[in-house]
């Protein structure tokens, strides 16, 4: 039997340590009685609003279902049209078409993989309709909010974030991720940097009226018990036993966060590949939450480092206005760097519990391709 390979993630070394805390939640839940926006649900809110400087948190089914709530709750309807970028699975893209809205795809900047704020101005400026932008904090670094509220907030256009990658991500003046906007989103999926043993996610928000109106959203449009008051509602409620677990591991987050720059701060200084692009070095504004780098010979490089007993991913290979979904609809759109990526991506293992040997190890391969 040869060496462990090296997983590009590990839930089970991630949750190992805390195997015996998690259960003595799980039974807690289960003797209460209470599985359903019980008093875990309103622990965790209260935390997580806390954690985020945010008044206002609401939690829901799940990352997908926060966008679409909030894209809601901040005004959009359909026949509206909304910026977001191409580049990360269809999650915001999805969230758009459920709300009757279309997407407007933008463009993102070549060594951060966000929205282009350059891009997103001329299509402000361009395009009539637009009502809303979704700005994702993809692999978890800050998208360059600043210039984003700017150019949205002369115009009277919403802000959404997503931040279902960016946990803990905060702006060097303190500002976290999910607090520059009308709404931040987060999913709480098990690889998540905040993950559940499930599926969650959650809203947060500085307006109480739009805090309003995603939980009624969230619970079928009520504003009492069987009483609809708002269309489009749902049952998107975020359970007791995933808000107990994800309380338990929140004031790890930070720590977490921590490791997971620590090792690609190793991998960015430590790559010396011609044929390999590497993210730059960040501070809190990036929590690492997956480490991507670049390469014209992706392929070429994945099987390497597979031979080598490194897993990898490609994190995203069709961009969203290329799916097959959408049946050629958006074949005149033209986004060159968004292509360029989906071409040439690859991610490398990092989690907080990868170990330094497995770091140098994945440092030495990429070094010798």
């Amino acid at each position: 039997m040869g060496p462990a390979r090296i997983p590009v993630n590990s839930l089970s070394r991630h949750i190992a340590p805390l195997h015996a805390a998690l259960s003595a939640r799980a039974h807690d839940v289960i003797g209460s009685g209470r599985f359903v926006l019980g008093p875990g649900v309103a622990e965790f809110e209260e935390a997580f609003a806390a954690y985020c400087r945010a008044p206002h948190c609401i939690g829901v089914a799940n990352g997908s279902d926060a966008l679409e709530l909030a894209l809601r709750a901040v005004g959009t309807r359909p026949g509206d049209r909304v910026a977001i970028t191409a580049n990360a699975a269809m999650y915001a893209t999805l969230a758009v078409l459920a709300c009757g809205a279309e997407p407007v795809f933008v463009d993102v900047l070549d060594d951060e993989a966000t929205i282009d704020p350059i891009a997103l101005d001329a299509a402000l400026r361009a395009r009539s309709g637009i009502t809303a932008v979704v700005a994702t904090h993809l692999y978890g670094r800050l998208a360059r909010m600043d210039a984003i509220v700017a150019a949205c907030r002369v115009r009277d256009v919403a802000i959404v974030e997503d931040c279902a990658q960016a946990h803990g991500a905060r702006a060097a003046d303190g500002r976290m991720a999910g607090t520059f906007s009308d709404a931040g989103c987060f999913s709480f999926y098990p690889t998540k940097n905040l993950g559940a043993l499930g599926d969650g996610g959650a809203v947060v928000a500085r307006d109480a009226g739009v805090a309003a109106r995603v939980r009624s959203l969230r619970q079928y449009g009520w504003e009492q018990k069987y009483v609809n008051a708002l269309p489009d509602g749902r049952n998107s409620r975020l359970d007791e036993l995933q808000a107990r677990c994800l309380s338990l591991m929140l004031p790890l987050l930070d720590g977490w966060n921590a490791r997971r720059r620590d090792i690609a701060g190793r991998y960015s200084t430590g790559i010396a590949n011609a044929r390999i692009a590497t993210p730059p070095i960040a501070s809190r504004d990036y929590v690492a939450h997956l480490y991507v780098v670049h390469s014209e010979q992706r392929d070429e490089l994945r099987a390497h480092l597979d031979a080598a007993g490194i897993d990898t991913d490609v994190h995203y290979p069709v961009p969203d206005h290329r799916q097959p979904c959408h049946e050629g609809r958006y074949d005149d759109v033209a986004l060159p760097v968004t292509e360029r990526h989906a071409r040439t991506a690859l991610t490398l293992p990092c989690f907080p519990e990868l170990n330094d040997e497995e770091v140098a190890t994945v440092i030495e391969a990429c070094n010798r391709f």
